[in-house]
């Protein structure tokens, strides 16, 4: 625990290159155990991405980069086409840990297209590390801008309710949705904090509820089933989430309850903001085409090791669902805060890029 002193979690970072290896924060282990990996492989990078050791749709882009600069280390290859295929078979392994989040093809595409564009292996290499290094820095600073573009949209001694993690910890540092509550707060405003626990891997009491308490707000807990009861007496003034995809129409695919949040948000009169970068919008697919990841049905019968349904039951566990546009206020971006008709102003941000 004593990597905690070092700083907030705003500024520790999730993922990062040191030594020519990937290291991570193991999520898995949070919050009782603050342990950071070290990765050489790609194998191992997509096994962290698989098995959540890194989540969040930010993070995991820079992850997928980093997986590739990694492959090109590892690489034998002694010509261009050689390495470009070791890159592409690397790449495909990475893709297809995670399908829903837009972020790993965003940040995969971008370190292929980088790579093709060197002449010599020795040029490729350092072409690859530098982008993927690059890529990190470069999200840090959208999301405080993101976090600034946001923040005005909430007020001085708000109670914002957020689910799943869209913080530091979903992120290269700072986060999205929680970006945006910290910027809130940099900017002088109280606010205070309620976290769904977000259930079935409880990233919401594991991470968000660790991660605000760690960086001193004002947070408070509760079950997923309360989402109603808080927003029914009150308690809550505004909602914030982050988004794995957002397709051009403003349909939101994010953790699954979030369309429940949203929906009960409505019902209360509840601005509900989504906050995600532009990498996170997909332009092209319909969001009828967007695959839900499903996940194994053990992480819903059971907490660890304590069995908590009955044997040989059926389990149905989306890892997403799919918020409508109707149901949002707002998505802020780094580029600025889109509203209905949505497809119009997301438009508008990408011809702003």
């Amino acid at each position: 625990m004593d990597k905690q002193s070092t700083g907030t979690l705003s500024s520790l970072r999730t993922v990062e290159w040191k030594n020519n290896k990937v290291v991570m924060i193991d999520q898995t282990k949070l919050p009782n155990d603050f342990v950071l990996v070290e990765y050489d492989d790609f194998n191992q990078v997509a096994d962290a991405i698989r098995t959540l050791v890194v989540r969040g749709a930010p993070a995991i882009g820079v992850s997928g980069a980093f997986g590739l600069a990694l492959a090109v280390l590892q690489s034998k290859a002694t010509t261009k086409d050689e390495l470009l295929s070791d890159l592409e078979n690397a790449k495909n392994i990475l893709f297809e840990t995670r399908p829903t989040a837009v972020n790993l093809g965003w940040g995969l595409e971008k370190i292929m297209n980088v790579a093709k564009s060197g002449e010599t292996i020795e040029q490729i290499k350092e072409l690859v590390i530098s982008t993927a290094k690059k890529m990190a820095d470069e999200d840090i600073e959208i999301n405080k801008t993101m976090g600034k573009n946001g923040s005005v949209l909430f007020d001085d001694n708000d109670t914002i309710m957020t689910h799943c993690n869209a913080g530091a910890l979903a992120t290269v540092a700072y986060g999205t949705a929680l970006g945006v509550i910290r910027a809130t707060k940099e900017s002088g405003k109280n606010v205070k904090v309620i976290a769904t626990e977000t259930r079935p891997i409880q990233q919401g009491s594991r991470l968000t509820a660790f991660e605000l308490k760690h960086d001193g707000f004002d947070v408070s807990l509760i079950p997923d089933t309360a989402v109603g009861y808080s927003m029914a007496n009150g308690l809550v003034n505004k909602v914030v989430v982050g988004a794995d995809r957002i397709v051009k129409t403003g349909h939101v695919f994010n953790k699954i309850g979030t369309y429940q949040v949203a929906t009960m948000a409505k019902q209360h009169g509840i601005p509900f903001y989504v906050a995600a970068p532009l990498s996170t919008i997909d332009m092209k697919t319909k969001a009828e085409d967007v695959i839900i990841e499903m996940r194994k049905g053990s992480e819903v019968t059971g907490i660890g090791d304590k069995k908590t349904a009955p044997d040989d039951i059926d389990v149905i566990n989306p890892a997403f669902d799919m918020t409508p546009p109707d149901l949002i206020s707002g998505i802020i971006t780094e580029k600025g805060v889109a509203t209905a008709p949505f497809e119009e102003s997301i438009s508008k941000l990408f011809e702003a890029n």
